[in-house]
């Protein structure tokens, strides 16, 4: 995927191809921003701009990758021996060793093309020897190498590690970018939208949600609204939370169902504002539960929809920090 295909963050590309037009990119390189933004595809479009055989001027850039010679394809695929993907194993880390033998690939000179370049997706997964066996060649890489260490936790990586990369700062995607990633993928606009508005900014988010996530964890967020806004006590309110969390599910998969429901919770909260508001229907993002956002919208319009927000957005934080999704449950029924 070159540059001119992948969706925002046009500020932060231009000056990416500038810096590989001038030869001023710095060979350690550190994306970070929120999961599914796009940084990956942005590490992949830079490997495709240093070795593709027929680059390109576009409108909006000074150059980019051709996409359809045969380095292009093959760095697509994953298949180029000069672009080295790492990834965590099977025990969600990435290990020394795995380290080790990109430093001693990165050692030689590109083997068909111009520059090897070593992505790792992750990186905030490297055990600690790993990122120590990284430092000295992240501080002085070889001439025709490029190290791109990818996170949305750049606070798990050493010091020494940050210390001796370039950071680049990927933000949050808007609504409308979201939603073109995910209308590309087969989904009608309406559904696409409504992944986008829940999904925080993230396109890989919205395209999980929109492959049939997103209504069951709706469901379950409209439901909690439901119980709680007529809850006359905390015991009532805390049987509301078990709905919330649901059954059957291994603690990460509970904890990533519960991140789905909050972001849900986060989207119809928006719509039932809108709808206080005395906004038309066809700015919600969840208009097909319309008449079920009005019967909240006079519980939840005003002072306490700002507090039930300001509560989802502190459950979401509590989950993304592992805190249990029980736990998370049973304070947000109680505040909301």
């Amino acid at each position: 995927m070159p540059f001119r295909e992948v969706v925002g963050h046009d500020p932060l590309l231009k000056l990416i191809v500038r810096a590989v037009r001038h030869d001023t990119l710095p060979s350690s390189l550190l994306f970070v921003g929120p999961d599914g933004v796009g940084k990956q595809r942005v590490a992949v479009a830079l490997a495709q701009l240093q070795n593709c055989g027929a680059v390109r001027e576009t409108a909006a850039l000074p150059a980019d990758a051709c996409g359809v010679c045969g380095a292009c394809q093959k760095i697509e695929r994953g298949t180029f021996a000069d672009v080295l993907l790492v990834e965590p194993g099977e025990n969600g880390s990435i290990s020394v060793d795995q380290v080790r033998q990109v430093i001693r690939q990165a050692a030689y000179r590109p083997f068909e093309g111009r520059r090897r370049v070593a992505v790792l997706r992750d990186a905030d997964t490297l055990l600690a020897a790993a990122q120590n066996a990284l430092l000295k060649t992240l501080e002085e890489p070889p001439d025709s190498s490029q190290f791109i260490l990818v996170t949305a936790r750049p606070h798990l990586l050493l010091p020494t590690v940050r210390s001796r990369t370039q950071q680049l700062n990927f933000g949050q995607l808007t609504v409308g970018e979201v939603a073109a990633i995910v209308s590309r993928h087969g989904v009608e606009d309406d559904d696409a939208r409504a992944a986008a508005v829940a999904a925080a900014g993230s396109a890989g988010r919205a395209l999980a949600l929109a492959s049939g996530e997103f209504v069951p964890a709706r469901d379950a967020a409209v439901s909690l609204l439901r119980s709680v806004s007529t809850a006359r006590d905390a015991r009532q309110r805390l049987e509301a939370a078990k709905e919330l969390v649901g059954k059957g599910r291994t603690a990460g998969a509970a904890r990533q169902e519960m991140a789905r429901r909050l972001r849900a919770l986060i989207s119809l909260l928006r719509d039932v504002e809108l709808l206080a508001s005395g906004a038309d229907g066809a700015a919600l993002a969840n208009a097909d539960v319309e008449d079920r956002l009005r019967d909240l919208s006079p519980t939840y319009g005003g002072p306490r929809g700002v507090q039930a927000f300001a509560a989802v957005g502190r459950a979401l934080d509590a989950v993304e920090r592992n805190v249990s999704p029980k736990v998370v449950a049973d304070w947000l029924a109680c505040h909301l």
